[in-house]
């Protein structure tokens, strides 16, 4: 274990909430959106009244995620897309993957079974093993082994397009997710959702919130499911209780506190192989693990607090803490090669006991003034963290003597299992400070112009409890950028931005030296519009990105990486969201995006990055009336695109493109209880969603059709 020291814990505690004062007194919120006292949530205001435009982020107060400050989203030099809580219900999504497909350039990388999200973000993934970083709340949220994250407690999701290291660190260059969760609410409402469909699967959540008295409110979401699966001998089970209070110390200091308590049940399912470079052979329903082996544990605590203190009409400051523990634990057979026969599969066999410890502290100050007839919206603050990440992993891997074989075609369960020997035990501490500063200059009413620099200071201590080896590293990485937006009109935004990011690279070379971070330029430039009446809005931008230091093999030792390839992407994307009049919502994006491998020891350059299709898009349309009862309806459809993508990182093999159709409907029975049908992949599509080599690809879901039952008490 490696967490903060009680002592370290207890300062960073007082520290959080030590700023004195009194929040000023706000009339009672009725609305969805969070309630104004929870000034500690890290949110994307969209700009428009409320009831406008139905798929924006509406008009709740706080910090954007995108500046860390109240701007506008039109003024900021980057392109942002917010899924709010509207569509996230119209989608009838549960999880953070099922609303990947409705924002542009946004691409699936494989996610081992359903194990945890893993994306990729204009051509860019993270982790193999854990995916790529999101936020919560503006902190770190998936560091370590997190499972697929449940929407319960979700408000709304922000895609952050383009590096985010000026504000928020270490990360790919493709862009950042922030999920905003729901806050308490200082006007009481409860609610019940009881849903069930396809694959025998079952679901119940609850949402209640309200006052406790003496300034504190408190909010609950609760969340379980059992879902059984297309594939054989696969079914999840999860649960989630997500406890949060607000307490309003007067007229200008809040105080939050939000958990998350996270248990995840599945096999680890790989997915199935290629048989002679081909796809369609094998059925899709096919599990190639051992039933046996039982499920993988995936079990997540999460703590945030944070302190928000308004110092004067002009200046705030804000202090918050976060820690989360993380396991994950189980026995997998895993397909590790398909025979010269093209029907015998061997396995390897696993068995994982991960442990990760995550705590993380920030501080900040912003404000406005004016000098030499500029106006200025600064932000300083300093961020630190300390992360501890234990692997155990006991394997066997398959050889003539030992195959541990299944036959693809008619698998046999069951049979003797191979004897495990430890394969890797390892201890990795890493510890990070930073600090950042940003400076938004109004030069003119028209003319905005942001710039930004974040400095870290990261080290990283990994020892190889089996072997008695150790690495060591430790790297300062400057992040800058630089922004300019123009206010054409009040429809029309235009701007421009170049920055940079890092992000380390674990391990060494074959010299035992530390590699040095991946590095990361980009520059975008787009334009942003909304329509008269804020309704409708839409964004286009072009974009070019470009990541070197990323690790290949080593060509002197083929058993070792060198930090020498280099990465880049470019494209073109565009969203369209919001009403189309006062019946039609619409939900729209497009996206080319050209991401290949520009220099590589091993990979020939124009080798394409694996599970990003060239072009990709979406579009979703719902319309909603009123029947002569006075109750209402919506029905809608949608169509979802993935143009053709690599099945490897070696280009051997392509996955083929796919579209899917959904067709949705719900009836708004009284002011209080909603019943909602959604049909996916209406014309049962076989699809390939994504994959990892051409031995584990993870087939798509067919035909699931879901209904849901939702009441409000109040």
């Amino acid at each position: 274990m490696y967490p903060l020291a009680p002592s370290s814990l207890s300062l960073a505690l007082a520290a959080a909430f030590s700023s004195g004062g009194a929040l000023a007194q706000l009339a009672d919120n009725t609305a969805d959106a969070a309630d104004p006292r929870t000034l500690g949530a890290v949110e994307v205001r969209a700009g428009g009244a409320a009831g406008g435009n139905p798929y924006a982020a509406g008009a709740a107060a706080g910090p954007s995620a995108a500046t860390r400050t109240e701007t506008p989203l039109r003024e900021v030099p980057q392109a942002v897309r917010v899924v709010p809580r509207q569509l996230i219900e119209d989608l009838s999504a549960t999880r953070l993957d099922d609303t990947l497909d409705y924002v542009s350039g946004i691409s699936r990388q494989h996610g081992l079974g359903g194990l945890w999200d893993n994306f990729a973000v204009r051509g860019f993934a993270g982790s193999d093993e854990t995916g790529n970083a999101y936020l919560v709340n503006g902190f770190v949220g998936n560091r370590g082994y997190s499972a697929p994250r449940d929407t319960a407690n979700t408000e709304r999701i922000e895609f952050l397009k383009g590096p985010s290291a000026a504000l928020y660190g270490s990360g790919e260059p493709g862009g950042t997710v922030n999920v905003v969760t729901k806050k308490p609410r200082f006007t009481p409402g409860y609610g019940i959702e009881l849903g069930a469909g396809s694959h025998d699967r079952r679901r119940a959540a609850a949402d209640l919130t309200g006052p406790l008295g003496g300034g504190l409110a408190y909010r609950l979401n609760l969340a379980t499911e059992d879902n059984g699966s297309f594939r054989d001998f696969v079914g999840t089970r999860r649960t989630l209780v997500a406890p949060a209070l607000t307490w309003a110390l007067g007229d200008r200091t809040v105080l939050n506190y939000e958990g998350e308590f996270s248990r995840y049940r599945t096999p680890f399912d790989r997915g199935i192989p290629a048989v002679a470079g081909r796809l369609g052979g094998v059925p899709v329903s096919r599990f190639l693990g051992e039933p046996s082996d039982g499920d993988m544990a995936l079990d997540t605590r999460t703590h945030q607090f944070t302190a928000d203190h308004q110092l004067s009409d002009d200046w705030r400051l804000r202090a918050g803490v976060s820690h989360k523990d993380g396991t994950f634990d189980g026995f997998s057979s895993e397909a590790s090669g398909v025979r010269a026969d093209d029907r015998t599969v061997w396995r390897q066999r696993r068995f994982r006991d991960y442990r990760s410890h995550d705590t993380g502290l920030q501080a900040e100050i912003a404000g406005r003034f004016a000098t030499g007839g500029l106006a200025h919206d600064v932000l300083a603050g300093a961020e630190s963290y300390r992360y501890a990440l234990r692997q155990n992993l006991l394997r066997v891997n398959p050889s003539a003597a030992a195959p541990y074989a299944i036959d693809l075609y008619d698998p046999v369960y069951g049979g003797a299992q191979p004897a495990l020997r430890p394969s890797t035990d390892t201890d990795e501490h890493q510890r990070n400070n930073a600090v950042f500063l940003q400076d938004q200059i109004g030069l003119t009413a028209r003319w905005k112009l942001m710039a930004g620099v974040r400095i870290d200071r990261f080290h990283q201590d990994l020892r190889n409890l089996r072997t008695g080896g150790a690495a060591q590293q430790a790297h300062t990485a400057t992040s800058p950028r630089l922004g300019v937006t123009y206010i054409a009109s009040e429809a029309l935004s235009l701007y421009a931005s170049a920055s940079r990011s890092f992000r380390p690279n674990a391990g060494s070379d074959r010299l035992g030296n530390a590699f040095d971070p991946e590095s990361g330029r980009a520059l975008e430039t787009g334009l942003k519009w909304q329509s008269a009446d804020q309704r409708l809005a839409g964004a286009m931008a072009l974009f070019q990105i470009a990541k070197r230091n990323v690790l290949t093999t080593d060509l002197a030792d083929a058993g070792f990486s060198t930090a020498a390839g280099e990465v880049r992407s470019r494209g073109l994307e565009a969203d369209l969201a919001g009403a189309l009049d006062r019946n039609w919502r619409v939900s729209a994006n497009a996206a080319y995006t050209d991401a290949q491998v520009t220099r590589d020891a091993a990979l020939a350059p124009g080798t394409r990055l694996r599970n990003v299709p060239r072009v990709s898009g979406s579009l979703l349309l719902v319309r909603e009336d009123a029947l002569a009862d006075g109750s209402r309806y919506g029905v809608g459809g949608g169509l979802v695109h993935v143009g053709r993508r690599t099945a490897d990182v070696t280009g051997s093999l392509d996955l083929p493109a796919y579209s899917t159709v959904r067709l949705l409907g719900y009836w708004q029975a009284t002011r209080n209880a909603r019943l909602s049908l959604d049909v996916h992949n209406l014309f049962d599509k076989t699809y390939y969603a994504s994959s990892y080599s051409s031995v584990w690809i993870a087939p798509g879901a067919p035909r699931t059709v879901t209904a849901r039952l939702q009441y409000r008490f109040r």
